[in-house]
């Protein structure tokens, strides 16, 4: 498919394998954000508690970790506040919900709202450069994990292309990404806990007829979420950019969403459609300029318009085929 495409800067040769693993390595790399925040409102909707607010926790969290990183020149200390941002969120989030038995949605878009505006407020007020921070070091910024790895496979054509930089050119956080989804899977299909995680979702009532916590089990996916929050937002400073701009998440929450509908709150599905943004966010910028047979110059716009597109096509096709946990956004108060 790839063949019959033509690149104007390389004097009209067809694409080959070389394009494969570059965009490759853009897929894997513009999913991995998107993957810690459907892994995130998987713990979080499991549980019962609708998580319209992942698109802000990790706009605070790309936050703090520009600040701190910027600030204190220290990765884990820019890991860490993202991280404790994001958690606090949740827990904000889960004093409205689970606590005090609040709207759902209407907490979670209060949140997006307030992210929006604090980190432009403060952004603007701590560094004055217009709601941006400063460019972190390339010390703080976190490096390819196997460099000497990928290097040694640039022998043969293929290696270079498809091993070298699809496969291993890429930072710890993505690699951690692929690897969360079967643990998550694990824990939420095949332990105590994720049983009772399940559960809850499902029906609150009976999980507090046998003495255990909704409340609790309610707050620890709530931790669970805003710690995966932390990594999404952490991986936009500190890997994919250099610095924090204002709204730089650009939607990634609500795509984030839409693969963990789509998925049918579940993580290897939800893992496939997160793919599937990500191939089609990379092709925004890998295919702009591209020439194709019969139709000429793709308009940069219709492809970078590509990913939400999708978004609206998927909530709105598949949001009432998926069936949810039944909990799912009702409040539970224990009966006295």
């Amino acid at each position: 498919m790839f063949g019959i495409w033509v690149f104007p800067a390389t004097g009209g040769k067809p694409m080959d394998e070389t394009l494969f693993g570059a965009m490759l390595a853009s897929t894997l790399r513009v999913s991995t954000p998107l993957i810690f925040c459907a892994l995130a409102g998987l713990f979080s909707e499991r549980s019962g508690v609708v998580d319209i607010a992942l698109e802000g926790k990790m706009l605070l969290a790309a936050f703090a970790a520009g600040a701190c990183g910027a600030a204190f020149g220290s990765t884990t200390l820019a890991i860490t506040a993202a991280i404790g941002v994001a958690v606090v969120m949740s827990w904000v989030h889960g004093l409205a919900c689970v606590s005090h038995t609040g709207d759902q949605v209407v907490s979670g878009v209060a949140i997006n709202i307030i992210a929006a505006g604090l980190t432009a407020v403060l952004g603007a007020a701590w560094f004055h450069q217009g709601g941006q921070t400063p460019p972190v070091t390339e010390a703080v910024r976190i490096q390819t994990l196997w460099p000497v790895l990928a290097e040694s496979a640039r022998g043969s054509p293929f290696l270079k292309t498809v091993l070298a930089d699809g496969v291993l050119g890429h930072n710890a956080l993505v690699y951690l990404a692929l690897l969360l989804v079967p643990l998550v899977w694990w824990l939420v299909f095949r332990t105590r806990f994720g049983l009772r995680l399940r559960a809850v979702g499902e029906n609150p009532q009976m999980v507090d007829a046998a003495g255990v916590s909704v409340t609790q089990l309610r707050y620890t996916a709530l931790t669970l979420n805003g710690v995966l929050c932390g990594l999404a937002g952490s991986y936009l400073v500190l890997a994919q950019s250099a610095s924090f701009s204002q709204n730089m998440t650009a939607g990634r929450g609500f795509m984030a969403l839409a693969a963990l509908i789509f998925g049918r709150w579940h993580p290897i599905k939800a893992l496939w459609a997160c793919l599937l943004f990500g191939f089609l966010d990379a092709a925004a910028i890998r295919l702009q300029g591209v020439r194709l047979p019969w139709l000429g110059e793709v308009p940069v716009q219709a492809i970078q318009a590509l990913p939400y597109v999708l978004t609206v096509i998927l909530l709105a096709g598949f949001m009432g085929k998926s069936i949810a946990p039944k909990a799912l956004g009702v409040p539970y108060s224990k009966e006295r």
